[in-house]
């Protein structure tokens, strides 16, 4: 599996890429981290916050300096993957971030981003076009949001049984191999769906067997509501330490909103890591 891990100058990016190497430090991998650099022109252009710097040469050793110490915090981070016999390379790019590493991960096949709420509020980060706001919506890979980091040893799998969260269950069941979280499957009975209890209780017995098939010992609930709500209301009541979606909605097209409404609200609205699965990867 190859990962890209999203880092800028923030000590929370720093953190994700840790997080990365232990979370594939029992998982045939390859971590990347990714450093987008301004764009010289752009930000003397725009302001850029280097306002010091006078000359367009100024504010370019300015970024170079910069980069040189991002790049030497991401090689100390990088250690942890070689540690473990993980392959973790620096890369640096420059413009955009957002289109940098969805170019990126695009061109080199990744199969999931990881990146972090870079210490803010990633409520109002997906109110905006900031960088998360814009990877999430766009990219065709997998997207691991962090924030709040802490060891992963509850997880939350919301689950309606479709080819998708098959899909889901499939991808985080190898990760977690090794490390033996507990696994949760969660059902929602939403009114509108007019579900039977057989169904409910089918849907819940295939996410078991696809986990039992890697050696977990999921659990299996249900709830009766509006599905954001619910998945809400487990993840506070029962403090996971990660939170599954499924993205049912989302196409191919780079340039269109296509999360789903339900999936941008949970991660949105919840304080806990959110691992957004997509299948057409």
């Amino acid at each position: 599996m190859k990962i890209l891990v999203a880092v800028d100058k923030t000590e929370e990016s720093q953190v994700a890429l840790r997080y990365a190497c232990h979370l594939m430090e029992h998982f045939i991998s390859i971590v990347d981290a990714l450093y987008v650099k301004p764009d010289v022109v752009e930000t003397v252009t725009e302001g850029g916050g280097y306002t010091p710097f006078t000359s367009q040469s100024d504010v370019a050793r300015e970024i170079e300096k910069e980069t040189e110490k991002t790049v030497e915090e991401i090689i100390e981070g990088c250690a942890i993957c070689v540690g473990k016999r993980i392959p973790c390379n620096p890369f640096v790019a420059s413009g955009d971030p957002a289109e940098e590493i969805l170019n990126a991960a695009n061109r080199d096949y990744y199969d999931m981003i990881i990146l972090s709420s870079q210490g803010r509020s990633l409520l109002r980060d997906l109110l905006v076009e900031t960088v998360p706001a814009k990877i999430l919506q766009h990219a065709q890979q997998s997207v691991l949001i962090l924030q709040k980091f802490r060891p992963i040893q509850k997880i939350l799998v919301a689950y309606r049984g479709s080819q998708c969260d098959q899909g889901a269950l499939e991808f985080i069941a190898p990760l977690f191999a090794k490390k033996k979280p507990e696994i949760t499957v969660l059902h929602v009975q939403e009114k509108e769906q007019a579900e039977s209890e057989k169904f409910v209780e089918a849907c819940l017995k295939t996410g078991e067997e696809t986990l039992r098939r890697y050696g977990h010992a999921p659990m299996k609930k249900s709830a009766k509501g509006e599905f954001v709500e619910e998945i809400l209301r487990a993840v506070a009541i029962e403090r996971y330490d990660l939170l599954v979606l499924a993205d049912y909605e989302h196409k191919v097209p780079k340039y269109l909103k296509v999360l789903s409404d339900e999936v941008l609200n949970l991660v949105r609205l919840t304080t806990r890591p959110v691992l957004v699965y997509r299948d057409d990867q």
